[in-house]
């Protein structure tokens, strides 16, 4: 129940956090986009750092949720940020629910039931090392990069570049919660030598910072709507590969337990997906919109 209420409380500090940077993010400049630069430019924004504050918040209780308790737990928890970024985006737009919006906050939150209950995660261990650990981080990264450099290459549609960065940067907080909590069971046996002598905590550093430009560039070029449920679907996934395949987090896999956890998944992602699309979520304001329908190769 701990590890359950941690990891709610950080879903609910990234979705409200998340409305408050792309309210911040749609007003930076063009030619920012996926550069360090955005972040030079977004800290003087209020409403940007606010946004930030809450998401590092978020990452400290999620932090200590994964060292109390399995990724393969703590990642579908987290997709119910987009319930509270709901409940936010909804008092600020005035919008009804309706039953979009109701169908999908049952999807997603039965899906995470579903999923928890029949998966039961259990156990694992953080020896990461061999070549199959390595192969699936590398696949993880490799994805995110290249939807990444997709987006920035190619820079056609605005819903698409959104979507892209969405999930690249999904992919890698996911490969971020699995090294967080590597970092933490380090800490837990080796205090601060291990913590600061391993090379993970770098690396999260690392992945946080892309991460978090992929995320401002995409919450700058397009509305909400169009990034968050991307990220939010894309997360959990990368997240629970890394913690079945590296982690050794363990699910139930009889037959029947198989089937409820495909569909739990299949659940939250059309909940996310109908989530995100409600009219609810910010549209963007000032500069129309940041319309961006086609760019130049």
């Amino acid at each position: 129940m701990t590890v359950i209420l941690l990891a709610l409380g950080a879903a609910c500090c990234l979705g409200l956090g998340f409305v408050l940077q792309q309210a911040a993010a749609q007003h930076a400049p063009k030619q920012d986009f996926l550069s360090l630069r955005l972040l030079l430019d977004l800290v003087r924004m209020p409403r940007w750092v606010a946004g930030i504050a809450l998401m590092v918040v978020a990452m400290a209780l999620s932090a200590v949720a994964l060292a109390l308790g399995d990724i393969t737990l703590v990642e579908p928890l987290l997709a119910t940020n987009l319930l509270f970024a709901m409940a936010l985006s909804r008092w600020l737009t005035r919008q009804r629910l309706g039953r979009t919006g109701w169908a999908g906050l049952w999807l997603l939150a039965g899906g995470v039931t579903a999923f928890i209950v029949a998966g039961q995660p259990h156990g694992g261990s953080s020896d990461v090392g061999q070549p199959t650990q390595w192969l699936i981080m590398g696949v993880v990264l490799g994805t995110a990069l290249l939807l990444a450099a997709i987006a920035k290459r190619e820079r056609v549609h605005v819903s698409l570049e959104a979507a892209l960065l969405g999930v690249a940067a999904g992919l890698l907080y996911g490969v971020q919660d699995a090294l967080t909590r590597i970092s933490g069971d380090r800490f837990s046996h080796g205090g601060w030598g291990a913590l600061l002598t391993g090379w993970q905590l770098y690396a999260i550093i690392v992945l946080g910072v892309l991460a978090l430009v992929m995320v401002q560039s995409a919450f700058e070029s397009a509305p909400l709507r169009m990034s968050l449920p991307a990220l939010t679907a894309a997360q959990p996934l990368a997240g629970i590969a890394c913690g079945v395949g590296f982690l050794g987090d363990r699910l139930v896999v009889t037959t029947g337990a198989l089937a409820w956890e495909a569909a739990g998944i299949a659940a939250i992602i059309t909940g996310i997906v109908l989530l995100g699309s409600h009219p609810a979520m910010p549209p963007g304001a000032g500069r129309a919109a940041n319309v961006r329908e086609l760019q130049p190769h």
